[in-house]
């Protein structure tokens, strides 16, 4: 028996050799992301969201949501992660659900809107983080003050990789606020209830994370040397301890001071950009990205990178990434340049 008609022999018994394995474990020699960097501009986005306004109902479709979906994947912002927009009118609500997806909702434009999360609602002010935890059911109301925009971010093409897409629509249109204003905050803060619901690997409370802590948190910080290859960093983290913001992906945000430029590096976690304060550019794989105050963009894993930003004033990139999930698996490794590997965005 030749080797040709072995191998056939295992097909047909639904069997296969390590040898016939097109792509085996000895030669992955590196990652290669299977996308390339991508970058959607923030004025198709809102363009995209004023014409859904005229067609989607948010209780027709649960949400009125545009994706920034990459042109290569067949779902997703990247492999593991969709980030989009949502908006909200004034007056209207989004009906409440839950999902095993963890999301979180990063506000870039407006007012009067709030988010009920497991009975508490958590007021949506511009540069405010929400997060909504794994199978928590929340749904979104406007007090009709104005249109509110919010960036969603979810690891939905994780769980659709696993398999374990779970969904359940509330017994009522929305839920009844059960929980005193800021009751997450006191328990799960710098002074918190006796007799608190400890959070742990699996359960997260639901928290507000508010822009004016953290942008005074960026002041603060942006008047020492900084990280060389983020700028001055920020990592939401989990209040109650001290763990990445949700137990598969993290939120950053970062300031780029005026003429600052980082060094280049790169890393095993893919990381979607949203500008969300000034302008600047961002280097990846050798390729320039030109980004403005709403524009997002996503970095692909193991791909070189850095930011600049050539202008007098700050910016402020949000961001998040699947770091904590490669973590979690003992896949995650970062890699740095030289000064003299930098190349200059100038």
């Amino acid at each position: 028996m030749s080797l040709d008609e072995f191998n056939r022999e295992l097909r047909e018994k639904n069997l296969i050799g390590y040898w016939m394995i097109p792509i085996r474990s000895d030669d992955f020699r590196e990652p290669q992301a299977s996308f390339e960097p991508f970058l959607w501009k923030w004025a198709e986005i809102y363009e995209a969201l004023q014409k859904a306004v005229n067609h989607i109902a948010p209780e027709d479709a649960w949400r009125r949501f545009i994706g920034f979906q990459h042109p290569a994947l067949k779902l997703g912002t990247c492999h593991t992660l969709l980030m989009g927009a949502q908006m909200i009118r004034p007056g209207e609500k989004a009906p409440a659900h839950r999902h095993t997806m963890e999301a979180i909702r990063f506000v870039v434009q407006g007012r009067g809107v709030y988010t009920t999360v497991e009975g508490e609602a958590f007021p949506m002010d511009e540069g405010d983080l929400i997060t909504t935890p794994n199978w928590t059911w929340h749904d979104h109301v406007s007090t009709g003050e104005g249109t509110v925009i919010w960036l969603d971010g979810a690891n939905g093409p994780m769980i659709q990789y696993f398999q374990t897409g779970f969904a359940e629509l509330y017994h009522h249109a929305h839920q009844t606020i059960t929980r005193p204003d800021g009751c997450s905050e006191h328990e799960y803060g710098f002074t918190r209830s006796v007799g608190t619901t400890p959070a742990t690997r699996t359960f997260r409370p639901p928290y507000r994370y508010r822009w004016e802590e953290t942008r005074r948190a960026l002041e603060l910080k942006s008047e020492t040397p900084g990280d060389p290859y983020d700028g001055v960093l920020l990592r939401y983290v989990d209040p109650a301890t001290g763990a990445p913001t949700l137990p598969s992906m993290s939120c950053e945000i970062q300031m780029l001071r005026p003429r600052e430029q980082t060094r280049s590096h790169r890393h095993t976690h893919t990381v979607i950009y949203h500008a969300f304060r000034g302008s600047g550019s961002t280097m990846i794989h050798g390729q320039r990205f030109d980004w403005e105050h709403g524009d997002s963009f996503v970095v692909p894993l193991w791909t070189w990178h850095s930011h600049a930003n050539n202008s007098p004033e700050p910016a402020i990139l949000f961001s998040i990434n699947d770091r904590p999930a490669l973590e979690a698996l003992g896949l995650h490794r970062e890699e740095t340049k030289k000064d003299a590997d930098t190349t200059s965005q100038s």
